[in-house]
C-alpha cells in the first residue's frame, strides 16, 4: 500500500470514528431498533444490536490480540464488543499497521482500522464476534481469517443510532482469494 493510500485510510477511519462515535454518544432520541434504552434516566445507556449473543456454546479460544492505531476510538468501542461476549482482549497500540497487515497476508482490498489474532488467525476489521466464533469453530479448509472491509457504519464499533449500512463477512486465504461468510442486510 503506498504512503498516500495508507495516509488516506488512516484519515478515513479517524474520520469516521469521530463521526460514528459522535453520533453513538449522543442523546437517544431518535434510537430505533438497533438499540435498546434503559428504563431509569440516571443509567439510561445505549445497548447494542451486536450485544445479543447467538453463539452462546462457543468453547474455543477467548483470547484476542488486536492492534490498532492509538488514536482509533471505534477500534475501543469494537473491544468493548468483543469483551462483552467473553473475549479476553489485548489491545495492542501500533503506529504501523501496514507492516502488521502485510505480516498476517490481509488484503489490501480487506483492510480495516484494526487486525485480530486469534489462535494464529486473522481477524480484520469491525467484525461481529459471533462470526469469529462461527469461524473459530468451523476453521473452514484453506481459510486464514475474515474481514470486513472499511468501516460499515451499523457494524460493532460503529454504530450510528438508526443508519446502518449493509455488509459482508468476507472469509479470505493465504493467496487473497476471498468468499463470502456471513452477510448483513437487515440487522
Amino acid at each position: 500500500m503506498s504512503k498516500l493510500l495508507s495516509t488516506i485510510t488512516i484519515t478515513s477511519v479517524a474520520v469516521a470514528s469521530v463521526i460514528g462515535g459522535g453520533i453513538y454518544l449522543t442523546s437517544t432520541q431518535g434510537v430505533r431498533d438497533n438499540s435498546a434504552v434503559a428504563n431509569d434516566a440516571h443509567t439510561a445507556t445505549l445497548a447494542s444490536v451486536w450485544d445479543r449473543e447467538t453463539e452462546p456454546n462457543y468453547t474455543g479460544t477467548k483470547d484476542l490480540n488486536v492492534y490498532r492505531s492509538p488514536t482509533c476510538g471505534c477500534c475501543g468501542v469494537w473491544l468493548e464488543h468483543a469483551q462483552k461476549h467473553g473475549f479476553k482482549v489485548e489491545d495492542i497500540k501500533t503506529e504501523d499497521m501496514e507492516a502488521l497487515k502485510q505480516k498476517y497476508n490481509v488484503p489490501p482490498e480487506l483492510s480495516s482500522c484494526h487486525t485480530t489474532i486469534v489462535d494464529g488467525y486473522v481477524m480484520e476489521g469491525h467484525i461481529p464476534v459471533d462470526d469469529i466464533k462461527r469461524f473459530m469453530t468451523e476453521k473452514p479448509e484453506g481459510f486464514i481469517g475474515l474481514a470486513v472491509p472499511g468501516m460499515p457504519l451499523g457494524s460493532p464499533g460503529m454504530e450510528a443510532r438508526d443508519i446502518k449500512q449493509p455488509f459482508q463477512v468476507l472469509a479470505f486465504n493465504q493467496s487473497g482469494e476471498v468468499e463470502v461468510f456471513n452477510e448483513y442486510e437487515s440487522y
